[in-house]
């Protein structure tokens, strides 16, 4: 089927496709004919979708970087590059706190996944297979149209968007949303919608919501279901 894509030509898309610094908000809008309409702000009466965010270009040009040096020093999964923690956590804090506002979710939580899952070493690769800062399979990553891994902002992209879904999925339950990430929702299923008898999720669970717990200032005691 053959698919118009069509761009709103407001002010700032202009300046954005003649190549001047006017980075805006992207919106996407799919008609009744599967026509495709751009636009740098919504137009009244139609259905737009938040595409991509102002802040993308920062991000975009961040995780290049960050790739570049993570695949030239090519660290095996666990090794550190030497940064410390609190470094590596602040080299991803803005791209965490976008996937957060995008999906809804808590900034602390996703970067307690990111450190449970890779310690913030965007080159990871587990034993498994999984990959990059938030040790997604291949096929959750295609699941979620991540086509590299390795690129930080695709993959806390699709790494956040799992997690929304697995917390919609599983009543805003966290605990069962963290099984599902690490076993996959099946397991959570298969077990009767209670955390898999695995020692690995057992103690992947217990990690995570440690690490959420360290991410809250200490005047707030965090509950979770």
């Amino acid at each position: 089927m053959l698919v118009a894509i069509r761009f709103v030509l407001t002010a700032g898309l202009v300046a954005t496709m003649c190549g001047e610094p006017a980075w805006a908000d992207v919106y996407k809008y799919v008609d009744a004919a599967g026509n495709v309409y751009f636009t740098d702000a919504p137009l009244k009466g139609n259905r737009y979708r938040l595409e991509w965010h102002r802040e993308a270009r920062k991000l975009v040009r961040e995780s290049q970087r960050n790739v570049l040096g993570s695949r030239q020093k090519s660290l095996p999964q666990g090794v550190s590059s030497g940064k410390s923690l609190p470094k590596q956590r602040s080299t991803y804090h803005g791209l965490v706190l976008a996937n957060a506002r995008r999906y809804r979710l808590s900034p602390g939580l996703l970067h307690a996944v990111i450190r449970a899952e890779s310690a913030y070493n965007p080159a990871a690769v587990s034993s498994a297979g999984a990959q990059g800062l938030m040790q997604l399979m291949p096929g959750t990553a295609a699941r979620y149209g991540v086509s590299d891994s390795f690129n930080p902002v695709e993959n806390v992209r699709g790494g956040a968007a799992y997690l929304r879904d697995l917390l919609d999925m599983f009543d805003q339950d966290l605990r069962l949303a963290l099984a599902g990430y690490n076993a996959g929702e099946g397991a959570v299923m298969k077990h009767g919608r209670q955390i898999p008898p695995y020692a690995e999720t057992q103690g992947y669970v217990r990690k995570v919501l440690q690490y959420f717990r360290d991410e809250q200032p200490a005047s707030i005691a965090l509950t979770v279901r």
